[in-house]
């Protein structure tokens, strides 16, 4: 088999084609850069599921002159609730699983409030004795808050037990809809890439279709007659691919390590070492895609 002669092929059908080789980088780089924003998500959100998991607290809230009467008939949650709260928690059955906690009265819960919501209007119109007294239980293993929750839930004194998980399950969840979301718009894309990488090598075909049947004549094969026609489609979308990386890598560079690392500082956000490992997935992908794309076209509409 002849190199030179392939890659000549494939060089003059590039240049015929300049528009369309040109449209499928576009497209290859549109669509791979979703998914690779897609898989990099997908990794956001597990890294910040361990961060944050680790770090999620059981919170037993006291009852206040403000809660629900439901919850708490009695009103504020007299000393007594305190002792009988920190003594359970201390207690044999609890200890073992518990890593550390702490209590927050009303003037510091008072004064986390209005260090939280600085600048808004609501922290005018709170008052220390709105807010509850709290236990604040940090587990060993964060997947055993149950055991917290069904040991003070429904204690007079009590107004609730909160695992602070729940909320970040949702917001995991929307995180989650956005990723699937961006998987979706990177699918339309990818079978655009693919239909317009088929047409194209279609119409290359075509325009050379009376070189190729001379070639057919002289007893080449019909891999030898098809490699130039799918090393095309190939070398787009290569480009295409190695741009999407680029891209990648540029939103976690300057977006999410140059500027949410540093308004959000609190969090852990996936750095450059990730984005070069969704590299090479981007451009096995665009590689695998094109290769079918352009097998299948040539198979389906080359006819000698």
């Amino acid at each position: 088999m002849r190199l030179g002669f392939i890659f000549g092929e494939v060089g003059q059908g590039l240049r015929r084609n300049a528009s369309m080789v040109i449209s499928i980088v576009l497209v290859t780089l549109v669509s791979l850069t979703f998914v690779g924003t897609a898989l990099l998500l997908q990794l956001q959100i597990g890294q910040m599921k361990s961060y944050w998991y680790e770090r999620a607290q059981v919170a037993v809230y006291l009852c206040t002159d403000t809660s629900p009467a439901a919850a708490c008939p009695q009103g504020e949650a007299s000393n007594d609730v305190q002792k009988l709260v920190e003594q359970k928690l201390k207690s044999e059955l609890l200890s073992p699983y518990i890593d550390r906690f702490y209590f927050e009265n009303h003037k510091q819960a008072y004064a986390n409030f209005q260090k939280q919501f600085k600048g808004n209007t609501i922290a005018q119109y709170v008052s220390p004795a709105q807010l509850n007294q709290t236990f604040w239980v940090k587990l060993k293993d964060p997947n055993q808050s149950a055991i917290i929750t069904q040991s003070f839930t429904g204690l007079a004194g009590v107004e609730e037990v909160r695992d602070q998980r729940s909320y970040l399950d949702q917001i995991f969840a929307i995180l989650n809809a956005a990723s699937l979301a961006s998987i979706g718009v990177a699918a339309l894309m990818l079978f655009s890439a693919t239909l317009l990488i088929s047409t194209t090598i279609r119409l290359s075909a075509l325009s050379r279709r009376r070189e190729l049947g001379i070639m057919r004549l002289v007893g080449a094969s019909n891999f030898y007659i098809q490699l130039p026609f799918i090393l095309e489609g190939v070398v787009a979308a290569t480009i295409g691919s190695i741009l999407a990386s680029l891209a990648v890598w540029a939103i976690v560079h300057f977006f999410v390590r140059g500027y949410l690392a540093t308004v959000l500082p609190f969090t852990s956000f996936v750095g450059d070492g990730q984005a070069l490992i969704v590299a090479p997935v981007l451009i096995g992908a665009g590689i695998v895609l094109a290769a079918v794309a352009s097998g299948v076209a040539i198979r389906r509409y080359l006819k000698i």
